[in-house]
């Protein structure tokens, strides 16, 4: 909620009129920290004001973290008015919120220049400048990480600041803790910003923001203080939103000589109205009209996957009293909102940023009798990767996980890329991994998957556009692939959402070179049907397999494998095992010669 008063929104407005006579007057004289520090105070007002502008110079045009940035932008300027970066260290939790620090350190072009926007990453990035540290895109690392540069620091008897900074939701997180954990036994420099603006992504959830919110309400008074508990320092800021306060408030801990959390209340979103009152909807954003806040991109009218699950859910929900929703605080994966949330009640269950858990939890509630859905993105279950080797798969209770944007053309920043779920999941023992190739087989698969209680299950959400085909209703015959045409000479492999484009290229091997090939739908991921492998050497020479994420350790690889004593020729398409960033991926197919001409081209030679 704003604590505007008239005279402040007339004082808003005359600062807003200001800086749009003289466009980012005083941003444009920022080349580094050190020219923020020559301001005065009445300067270091308007440098926020410009700020802001910037920010939404950049993200109503292309999209972006919105909230995390607009509720950043003081406390940024005061660190760097303070502290001495990139002598001292600062490392941003998720990073998401590390916009006006970029802005501050020789990258505001990347806000204020259309034609640049693309020199700077959503996230830190050293590649970018020396006032970054690492490439960062997921939560709860700020303070482990940063207690390494401060442990490296104390080794070669370095006196610099080395500060963590975490918020949004990020406590949560076990790392987190850990870090925490770790921070409470040093007896050297380490500055732990906590931005506590009350929200995680969506709302946040776990005992640790019931203390957060008794801290605020006691003006960091309370007795109960759980860093404290930890052995850290600890010292409290109402206002984090004020520049001269958090000023003072940085140099009574410049140069401390013991680990302190400095825990400061920010307002999410603050500066845009939209923002501030609805702060779930704003933490990240397509490209919007300022004026109503409408995105100015739009996701398409119809069918989705994601609808889909939620209707299952809510359907699974009045039928089966032991159904549970599972996420690690990312109701945004499916799009259930906040009243649907509520809807579902005590079935369902949000753990805060804590994926491991999530895990634990699901297969905790499997064992004793409950039928749980686990949900998020690819790119974060990663995160729990040993939980579900060994809490889950090893003791193969039935869980089923329902992973999105696990395609190569979903999320393309380097922090969250989902390609690497297929290599990573399918060679975990006990596991069974669906591809679904439609919205009839992806919605049988989830239905069985819920039901059976025999196997951990991780379906992958479809990452194209929404196909109709007709599809089994039982997937008990576990690796049991799905021939859908039979042919002759070559075999298609096309697993999950490049099944159509396995459809495409039969059709091109039909019409270019005059044959018919088999295609097949394989369905399961992580296993071979060697009835089906063992059948096409009678009457085939060639297999061809296309999976939507890395070759080393996929699913061709493993077709490969299975045929590398015979006479069978395997050719594998898929992506590189690397670390793309922020690209197209149709150029990105291109690249790995994987369109259907360049699959063509290649038959011919073999």
């Amino acid at each position: 909620m704003s604590d505007f008063c008239d005279k402040d929104i007339e004082l808003l407005i005359d600062d807003h009129e200001r800086t749009m006579k003289g466009m980012y007057e005083i941003l444009k004289t920022i080349d580094a920290p050190s020219d923020v520090k020559k301001l005065s105070e009445d300067k270091l007002e308007i440098l926020a004001n410009e700020m802001r502008e910037a920010l939404f110079n950049r993200l109503t045009k292309i999209g972006g973290h919105f909230g995390p940035n607009f509720g950043m932008v003081e406390t940024t300027i005061a660190m760097h008015y303070v502290f001495e970066s990139p002598k001292d260290k600062f490392v941003f939790d998720v990073s998401h919120q590390s916009y006006p620090h970029k802005m501050l350190t020789g990258r505001r072009n990347g806000y204020i220049n259309d034609e640049n926007f693309a020199e700077d990453s959503g996230y830190t990035n050293p590649e970018e400048s020396e006032h970054d540290f690492f490439n960062v895109g997921h939560t709860s690392t700020s303070i482990a990480l940063a207690a390494g540069l401060a442990k490296a620091r104390d080794l070669k008897n370095g006196k610099e600041n080395i500060v963590a900074v975490i918020g949004d939701g990020s406590l949560s997180g076990g790392e987190a803790m850990e870090g925490l954990n770790i921070a409470g036994e040093m007896e050297s420099n380490f500055i732990i910003v906590v931005n506590d603006n009350e929200i995680a992504i969506a709302e946040n959830h776990g005992g640790i923001y019931k203390n957060l919110k008794e801290l605020r309400e006691t003006k960091g008074q309370a007795a109960n203080n759980i860093f404290k508990a930890y052995g850290l320092d600890y010292i409290y800021e109402e206002d984090g939103n004020d520049i001269q306060k958090m000023i003072s408030l940085f140099k009574k801990v410049k140069d401390i000589d013991h680990p302190i959390v400095v825990h400061i209340h920010t307002q999410k979103g603050k500066g845009y109205e939209l923002a501030e009152k609805n702060k779930e909807y704003w933490h990240w954003t397509m490209p919007f009209d300022r004026e109503t806040g409408v995105p100015k991109v739009s996701f398409g009218e119809g069918e989705s996957y994601l609808a889909m699950t939620v209707d299952y859910i809510f359907e699974k929900a009045k039928t089966d009293k032991d159904f549970l929703v599972i996420t690690p605080a990312m109701p945004g994966a499916l799009g259930l909102t906040a009243e649907q949330r509520i809807e579902l009640g005590h079935q369902y269950l949000d753990v805060g940023i804590a994926e491991e858990a999530a895990v634990a939890v699901a297969s905790g509630a499997a064992k004793n009798g409950a039928n749980p859905l686990l949900f998020t993105n690819m790119t974060f279950i990663q995160r729990a990767y040993d939980q579900i080797s060994q809490d889950l798969c090893i003791n193969n209770n039935p869980v089923t996980m329902v992973m999105n944007f696990s395609s190569f053309d979903g999320l393309t920043d380097v922090t969250h890329l989902g390609i690497f779920g297929l290599a990573a999941f399918t060679n975990i023992p006990n596991l069974i991994v669906l591809a679904p190739t439609s919205a009839e087989e992806y919605l049988n698969m989830l239905s069985w998957s819920v039901e059976q209680r025999e196997h951990p299950v991780m379906i992958l959400i479809p990452g194209n556009q929404v196909a109709h085909r007709e599809a089994d209703l039982n997937y008990s015959d576990i690796n049991t692939y799905k021939i859908e045409k039979k042919g002759e000479k070559t075999a298609i492999l096309a697993l999950g959402d490049f099944y159509q484009r396995g459809e495409e290229l039969a059709e091109a091997i039909r019409k270019e070179l005059g044959y018919e090939p088999t295609l097949i739908n394989p369905r399961f991921a992580s296993g071979l049907d060697t009835d089906v492998l063992e059948g096409l050497k009678k009457d085939h020479t060639l297999v061809i397999t296309l999976e939507d994420g890395i070759l080393e350790g996929g699913f061709g690889h493993k077709i490969s494998s299975y045929y590398g004593a015979s006479d069978m020729k395997v050719k594998n398409y898929g992506l590189n095992k690397e670390f793309y960033d922020r690209y197209d991926p149709e150029a990105l197919l291109r690249e790995v010669g994987m369109t259907t001409e360049q699959i063509i081209s290649d038959i011919k030679t073999m």
